[in-house]
């Protein structure tokens, strides 16, 4: 197994730096993907706020990606290319996005509606698959081994009659975006990493109303349902110390949607 990256507390604070600033841009993100607007100006509205906070893409150029975050609608799970796509009353929209703050990573995403919901289904995608990654957080906090995170999201997933994208999984982050360990969104045999002070894990459930099963089109980049079926990805990055964990892609380190789950977060 490969080796994991352990950070000081210290580091950990500058991560949540970038972390907050990755918020902000999938704030402007979500506010400027209306009815209308091209994922292209989405994404610029994302890059706006980074470059303003003096932070650096860690999307942009990422084995060649050509954005500062990835814009997926509907039947596109993950890693979308913004472009000229008018997003249209009633899309599913997950958006992806990352920063770099002295050599820190941060990483999230976050999966809405495009004005008004036009499909019950569609509204409870979004929010259980939102609630699985809280799920996986919480379980986080408590857990011997990585594994745990996902049979926790699974669980969520399978009570919603939803399925967890096969082959994509949450990551360790760092000092580069996609580190070790592997983070899967389902249960898995065999031994995973232990989880110990110093790990920081981008928790990232990718969930498909439809088969789990995927393809990736032309462009060597967007991710689809093979099936058509619309899908959603919420995500953050969060650390874990002596003390407890923190979500470092959260101002509030996850505090408000932890609590309900009995856990209270304690920052670095």
């Amino acid at each position: 197994m490969a080796r994991i990256e352990l950070k000081t507390r210290a580091q950990m604070r500058v991560m949540a730096h970038a972390g907050v600033i990755v918020e902000r841009a999938l704030a402007a993100a979500k506010a400027a993907a209306v009815p209308g607007a091209t994922t292209a100006e989405v994404d610029a509205a994302a890059a706006r706020v980074i470059a303003e906070a003096g932070a650096t893409s860690n999307f942009l150029g990422y084995h060649g990606f050509p954005a500062v975050s990835c814009i997926s609608v509907n039947e596109e799970v993950v890693h979308g290319i913004p472009g000229d796509r008018v997003i249209v009353e009633g899309d599913v929209v997950s958006i992806d996005c990352g920063a770099i703050v002295d050599g820190w990573h941060g990483d999230s995403a976050l999966s809405f509606i495009a004005g008004d919901p036009l499909s019950k289904a569609d509204v409870a995608l979004v929010k259980e698959t939102e609630r699985s990654l809280w799920a996986g957080i919480a379980a986080l906090a408590g857990a011997t081994r990585v594994s745990e995170v996902g049979a926790a999201v699974e669980d969520v997933a399978d009570a919603a009659g939803l399925h967890p994208l096969e082959g994509y999984v949450g990551h360790g982050i760092g000092t580069a975006m996609h580190m070790e360990p592997d983070v899967p969104n389902y249960r898995t045999r065999g031994r995973s990493p232990r989880v110990q002070p110093g790990m920081c894990l981008a928790i990232e459930p990718m969930l498909v109303i439809g088969t789990s099963d995927s393809a990736v089109l032309n462009d060597e980049w967007t991710v689809v349902s093979l099936d058509g079926s619309r899908a959603a990805h919420w995500e953050h990055s969060v650390a874990v110390h002596e003390d407890g964990i923190w979500v470092l892609t959260a101002a509030d380190g996850g505090a408000s949607r932890l609590a309900p789950l009995g856990v209270v977060p304690v920052a670095p």
